[in-house]
């Protein structure tokens, strides 16, 4: 459930009608609701409250500070891929010893960085990565707390670009060589193992991907404990879906329902790494529509957000509700709604019955704040959107729209041009 309803036929996020902060702030605008965010992290916590866990939220879904700070403040962790999630993590409030570090390529300053802050462990993805640790732990004369990624070959059953779990996937240790190199890393001076960790996708919509993942890490966790390995953190990784047109995906509660029974009696602690789930649909794009366009027979409505703003409709042909901020008695019409980027690719629709658009209206992207404006780009040298969070009545500008200058402030024109 999110707060972006219509009251009186005109869109409201919470108590602050949408056109009010479209007409102040601009447009493209990423709008947020504080409550939206509160009640989705609140989930997962209530859903496990009688086992000893902690949320570390996916910053590739969103990583605005305001939004940071919120789940911070919340009592949140962070599942980090990055350096500069690293960095965004720690700026925001979130203790090093609720920060989680998978991702298959870190280099070798984003490991000291994440050494450096005693990050509570990294999600190890390959024995090369294992040996590269180490190595650099051993150089600065500490230890290094690992959990082995373990690839369980489960299909989650979404889209193949956000399915992350099966042996062809480039994420992770497959399950019929994690024994092997669990050993390896007990072998390695500068290693300490305390974890096991798993993800197998994103946008997933059925509870038993989730299961069916879970009892084969604990067949192999067993195993581990026979082998007298310390584990003391598993890891469940993230994934669950939100609901962008008729999905009908579980709730945080549905799951720890089908999962807490299997961990009944274990002396461990639990992670996940929630992130779609949370920030998914506590946002919106709010978008101008600039001309309308007849051409052989098809229409078009063209608007100031581009697939630099929203890439998920370009790139995974994602669907995303998108409706007028005023409502009213209309006409449908069959549409493709697109942006103004220099592509073929740039759309937020194609071939979407809609309500007929008038010129200069605004209109809502809904289900926007997951992967949005984390993989916004400049591409056509176009500012960066702004965004907004409102809580209640009250509205916060949480970042600046962008400047031409700003795309230009890291260049350098050599002496030879000038």
């Amino acid at each position: 459930m999110h707060f972006f309803s219509y009251k009186e036929d005109e869109l409201y996020a919470e108590d602050v009608p949408v056109r009010l902060l479209a007409e102040k702030y601009g447009t493209p605008l990423y709008i947020y609701s504080y409550k939206t965010l509160l009640r989705h992290f609140n989930a997962y916590n209530n859903a496990y409250k009688d086992f000893p866990h902690i949320v570390c939220y996916a910053l590739k879904a969103n990583s605005n500070g305001a939004v940071l700070r919120l789940l911070a403040k919340n009592g949140g962790g962070a599942d980090i891929v990055s350096g500069g999630e690293l960095f965004r993590a720690m700026k925001a409030g979130i203790p090093a010893e609720k920060i989680v570090y998978a991702g298959v390529g870190k280099k070798e300053e984003e490991i000291r960085s994440a050494l450096m802050a005693k990050i509570l462990m990294f999600n190890v993805e390959s024995a090369d990565e294992l040996r590269e640790i180490d190595r650099i732990a051993g150089k600065m004369r500490t230890k290094a707390p690992v959990a082995l990624r373990i690839n369980p070959d489960i299909d989650a059953k979404t889209h193949p670009y956000i399915s992350t779990g099966m042996r062809e996937h480039k994420f992770g240790i497959s399950i019929d060589d994690a024994l092997e190199n669990y050993r390896l890393a007990s072998r390695l001076k500068h290693i300490r193992v305390v974890g096991i960790q798993k993800h197998i996708g994103s946008q997933i919509t059925k509870t038993s991907p989730f299961v069916d993942a879970l009892k084969r890490i604990l067949v192999l966790l067993d195993e581990l404990n026979r082998e007298k390995f310390d584990i003391k953190y598993l890891d469940i990784g993230g994934g669950l879906g939100i609901t962008y047109v008729n999905e009908k995906p579980p709730v945080p509660a549905d799951v720890a329902k089908k999962l807490l029974p299997l961990l009944k009696g274990r002396d461990i602690t639990l992670i996940m790494e929630p992130g779609r789930s949370i920030v998914g649909n506590a946002g919106i794009l709010v978008t101008k529509a600039l001309y309308l366009k007849k051409s052989s027979g098809k229409e078009f409505v063209i608007v100031d957000a581009g697939m630099n703003d929203l890439m998920r409709p370009s790139l995974y042909e994602a669907y995303h509700h998108i409706i007028p901020i005023a409502r009213k008695k209309r006409n449908m019409i069959m549409a493709d709604i697109v942006g103004p980027i220099c592509e073929s690719g740039d759309f937020l629709a194609k071939g979407r019955k809609i309500a007929k658009v008038n010129k200069g209206e605004y209109l809502s992207v809904m289900s926007a704040g997951a992967y949005g404006m984390s993989m916004s780009s400049n591409y056509n040298s176009r500012p960066s959107v702004a965004e907004v969070m409102v809580n209640g009545k009250t509205h916060s500008l949480i970042r600046k729209r962008g400047t031409y200058e700003e795309l230009i402030s890291n260049e350098n024109i050599p002496g030879y041009l000038r």
